[in-house]
């Protein structure tokens, strides 16, 4: 698990691909200390699993469907990707739990800066959207970030200048292609009820449509 809250700033050195996966070599500084072979780095909101460590970086597999369903597959060498080591339990939550399977990818479809931030708007597909609130956390490459607007098609947020200027997203542009990882609660709740609501509807005559037609 992560928190959203990002580490360090890295660079793609080396990255190659085939039979069915790729693997990355990612050169960087602060997420090396206390890290060890098979520890977990979130690259870009994706949770990546040390392969090899090295004194200034640290190669990871990244599997196939990881590739289609994220945007570290438009990666190339140079690129530069958000980094955080696997939160401890000691340490504070600063940003909201985050698990680095990526939701879906969305699109920068406008940047606007102002005195006080920077608002990006960013299309999603329709089955990310259904989990997006007002006020609620989205993972956006990996950083912790609060929904300030959200319609059928859009969401935005408003990103302060420390967290411009310490993530990638000060590299991003228009069309910009982003992961997107939607807060946990809204997916298990759903989960829960669809699973209780389908058990009434087989095993009662008591439904969910019943209670609410009778002030439940």
């Amino acid at each position: 698990m992560f928190t959203g809250i990002i580490e360090e700033v890295g660079v793609l050195e080396k990255f190659s691909t085939g039979n069915g996966f790729g693997v990355m070599e990612i050169k960087c500084s602060e997420v090396l200390k206390e890290t060890r072979v098979g520890d977990s780095i979130a690259t870009n909101g994706v949770c990546l699993t040390v392969k090899e460590k090295y004194s200034d970086s640290f190669k990871a597999e990244v599997m196939g469907e990881t590739l289609e369903k994220s945007n570290l597959g438009n990666l190339k060498a140079g690129d530069k990707v958000n980094l955080e080591r696997a939160l401890r339990l000691s340490d504070r939550l600063g940003g909201h739990i985050v698990s680095g399977h990526i939701d879906g990818v969305g699109k920068i479809v406008s940047i606007k800066e102002e005195s006080n931030g920077t608002w990006f708007t960013i299309s999603a597909p329709e089955e990310v959207l259904r989990y997006i609130i007002y006020k609620g956390s989205i993972g956006i490459d990996g950083i912790s970030l609060t929904v300030a607007y959200v319609d059928d098609e859009v969401f935005k947020v408003s990103v302060i200048p420390h967290t411009i200027d310490n993530t990638i997203l000060s590299y991003k542009k228009v069309n910009s292609k982003v992961n997107l990882e939607c807060d946990l609660i809204g997916k298990y709740v759903e989960k829960l009820f669809g699973g209780k609501e389908k058990e009434e509807n087989e095993n009662s005559n008591i439904t969910m449509e019943f209670l609410r037609k009778n002030g439940f």
